[in-house]
């Protein structure tokens, strides 16, 4: 690789855009070595699966808007997120065949573009989003960059390995479930989930109740900045977090205060939580009391309810059925059977026989649910402390289906992924940071869960524990 490929590789995307402003380096010699990197250090690792290098190289001479990022490498995951004149697949075999090509931008892509990013291609992500891993048919399984016989997560699984290989600074990211935390456990990163309501998904999107979208970066200021970049409602939106009463990045080394931390270090149902998930956020807590913050056993009870996973997993199969009805309109036909993975397949054929009671029953149900975790903050709780997951990043391949139970990967997901969903449901911001590893060497993340809207709360701690346990030396071999 070439030193600018090598100097920039760790830099974060702050610092890469205070190069392009103080005219150390032109965007087009950022994008070069970005691209540099991705053809030399990809390959093992299956994160780009889309290069749009031409593309790439007219946009970064183009006249770019004058954004925080203005010059940054950039990539897009493939998954919703669709860019005018590219095309988009969401990890489906049948799409990749087709290629269809994108005409318009995501209102969230069109504010990527105004923060003067140049994006450079697409990162894989399992079919429909589906899975906490990142292994679909259609592109193969992209692999951790701490250990290629490991999964970087899921369902942002492309854009969190590229980050942590060094590929880019940031990378878009979205989380039905935990995909943008679940990653970024695995790999090392920093993945805030934001609010429900703070960032549009339209304008193709339906509000969900359960996805949001942002990124995964390597630092605290990137991601408080990208915040303030892209934040805020589209036409039409009816679910809007209230606007933060200043830019989030003004929250980046500001004071916390005393918070009142509730530390859930156990499984709430009493499933299995392995001991490295559990030693981290115990020392987590540790560090948070060294801080000086308030930290003991608590969290809310609902999360002990062994009803919420049918509740959101009714849901969830509704979004795979919606998804794969998405595909056929972006087709042109039906799809069929041998052309949609069958952990997706399997869950919308059930979704086809939930009727609309049961339905509209279990949108009740959850409505309950969240209020019932809101309440615990509302009781003058600032911060839960969790695992991010339950495991350490698992084996490639643990989530495949088998001959006889196409939904055997969604259940060794159960195993898996259980600190991450529930505040999906609850629409609550959430934020993965990397504080430790494990003996193997392998990323373990831990949770930060704050209040609706307090992504500020949330920005301000783990700047605090950024500053206090720094994570920016540590690089994968």
């Amino acid at each position: 690789m070439g030193t600018l490929a090598d100097d920039t590789r760790w830099m974060d995307a702050t610092a890469q855009a205070e190069l392009i402003a103080d005219d150390e380096v032109t965007p087009l010699e950022l994008a070069e070595a970005a691209i540099e990197r991705i053809e030399s250090l990809d390959g093992p690792i299956n994160a780009v699966i889309m290069r749009w290098f031409d593309h790439a190289r007219e946009l970064a001479t183009s006249d770019l808007p004058d954004g925080p990022f203005r010059g940054v490498p950039f990539l897009l995951k493939d998954l919703w997120a669709h860019y005018a004149g590219q095309p988009l697949t969401n990890g489906n075999v049948a799409l990749r065949d087709a290629m269809p090509v994108s005409e318009r931008d995501t209102w969230l892509v069109e504010r990527f573009r105004n923060a003067g990013l140049v994006t450079l291609g697409r990162t894989n992500s399992p079919e429909l989003g589906s899975l906490p891993v990142t292994e679909p048919v259609a592109y193969g399984p992209t692999r951790n960059p701490w250990g290629t016989d490991h999964t970087p997560g899921g369902s942002s699984g492309g854009a969190a390995a590229a980050v942590a290989a060094g590929m880019v600074p940031i990378a878009h990211a979205s989380d039905g479930g935990g995909s943008i935390r679940i990653p970024a456990s695995c790999c090392g990163l920093v993945g805030l989930k934001p609010s429900q309501g703070r960032i549009t998904i339209g304008p193709f999107r339906a509000e969900s109740g359960l996805s949001v979208e942002l990124a995964v970066s390597r630092s605290v200021r990137d991601t408080a900045r990208m915040l303030d970049a892209v934040h805020g409602p589209g036409v039409g939106d009816t679910v809007i977090a209230l606007p933060p009463e200043r830019p989030y990045v003004d929250e980046v080394g500001a004071d916390p205060g005393r918070l009142r931390i509730g530390l859930l270090d156990h499984h709430p149902h009493g499933g299995f939580l392995h001991d490295d998930c559990a030693a981290a956020v115990r020392s987590t807590a540790a560090r948070l009391e060294a801080l000086g913050h308030h930290v003991e056993p608590a969290y809310p009870s609902a999360l002990a309810d062994p009803s919420f996973t049918p509740k959101f997993m009714a849901m969830w199969g509704a979004n795979m059925a919606v998804g794969l009805a998405n595909y056929a309109a972006a087709l042109g036909r039906e799809l069929t059977e041998d052309e949609v993975e069958p952990v997706n397949w399997a869950q919308a054929q059930w979704a086809a026989h939930v009727s609309s009671t049961d339905y509209a029953q279990a949108l009740g149900a959850i409505a309950t649910y969240r209020r019932a975790i809101h309440q615990w903050w509302a009781d003058g709780w600032d911060i839960l402390l969790t695992p991010t997951l339950a495991e350490p990043p698992v084996a490639i391949g643990e989530h495949d289906p088998t001959d006889d139970d196409p939904l055997a990967g969604m259940r060794r997901a159960g195993r898996f992924v259980g600190f991450t969903p529930p505040f999906n449901t609850s629409g609550q911001p959430a934020i993965n940071v990397p504080l430790d590893w494990n003996a193997d060497g392998l990323p373990i993340g831990t949770q930060l869960v704050g209040g609706y809207g307090r992504e500020d709360v949330l920005i301000r701690l783990a700047s605090q524990l950024e500053s206090a346990h720094p994570w920016a030396d540590r690089t994968p071999s």
